[in-house]
């Protein structure tokens, strides 16, 4: 028997192509894998402050002891996944949500200048991306602006955002909800510019030999074409709009949302709080993608695209 012929073995191939099948297997795997870097990386980071603590205290010590010590630190510089996960299990499921402490109370704050930024964002840029398709002075003249508005850091622009509205009354929810505009209109500009040029001149010679005119067009041709476009860009900017929302709430020294959490975090050394909030915002990211996806599967089935 060849090597060859020794991997193909059934047993062996049905092992591997059950790993391999999917998404399941490969994101496990690599889960694991920065899992254990994790732990790697939170052991070498912190056994100088332990090592230090010891010799405090006079104690003995061996290796197990050191690297028990070390991922049971109330302050580490990298906190250990199992101290995220107690941190986040007594913030959200042991804490009443009302409570200023929970980190239900927080994201809750946080996604809700998210969706009402996203929502403004992904108006906007369906409206901005129509008119550069259909005007060709806005594809000439609004085009370059769009695209330059993102080379201007989000850090530079918050706190000036902040304080303007703020002077003129309005605090809260709007700002932030306007920083996150800020950030997911451009992704729905884009894709959308993209989507409704997708269609061929033959599908456009099509509709003129048909005598529709550009409302129908847009109607019937180039919106359904650049649905999957759309969807594209929905996906990256409600999770960029999410970020724009928590960046929004550090200029101001907000006393809820995600960020205040961070800041919070950061003013009195709680590390562990830190990256809980972290955590918590990238899950949140996580499950409105996915509530993105869930949208497109049943509109394009509703289409007909899918089965």
């Amino acid at each position: 028997m060849t090597i060859d012929a020794g991997f193909a073995d059934p047993a062996h191939r049905t092992l591997v192509s059950r790993l391999t099948a999917g998404k399941a297997g490969p994101v496990a795997i690599v889960s694991l894998v920065i899992l254990m870097l994790w732990y790697a990386g939170a052991i070498g980071m912190n056994a100088r402050m332990q090592i230090d603590a010891f010799q405090r205290q006079g104690v003995s010590w061996g290796l197990p002891d050191l690297v028990r010590e070390t991922l049971a630190q109330e302050r580490p510089l990298l906190p250990a996944p199992h101290q995220i996960l107690i941190e986040m299990k007594q913030t959200i499921f042991d804490m009443r949500v009302t409570s200023k402490r929970s980190l239900v109370f927080h994201s809750w704050v946080t996604l809700s200048s998210t969706l009402l930024g996203f929502a403004a964002g992904t108006g906007l840029g369906i409206v901005l991306a129509i008119g550069i398709v259909h005007v060709r002075s806005l594809d000439k003249s609004l085009m370059p602006w769009v695209i330059s508005s993102q080379t201007i850091p989000i850090l530079a622009i918050a706190p000036m955002v902040v304080v303007v509205l703020g002077a003129i009354g309005l605090k809260g929810l709007v700002p932030k909800a306007i920083i996150s505009t800020y950030l997911c209109f451009f992704p729905v500009t884009i894709g959308m510019v993209k989507g409704l040029r997708s269609p061929d001149l033959l599908q456009l010679d099509l509709m003129r030999t048909y005598n529709a005119n550009k409302f129908q067009t847009l109607r019937l041709l180039r919106w359904p074409a650049a649905l999957p476009f759309l969807f594209a860009s929905l996906k990256v900017a409600i999770a960029i709009s999410l970020v724009g929302a928590i960046v929004g709430e550090l200029p101001t020294g907000a006393q809820a949302g995600l960020g205040a959490r961070l800041l919070a975090g950061s003013y009195y050394g709680q590390t562990i709080q830190i990256w809980s909030a972290l955590v918590t915002a990238a899950l949140l990211a996580s499950a409105l993608v996915a509530l993105v996806g869930v949208a497109e599967r049943y509109l394009l089935r509703r289409m007909g695209a899918l089965p």
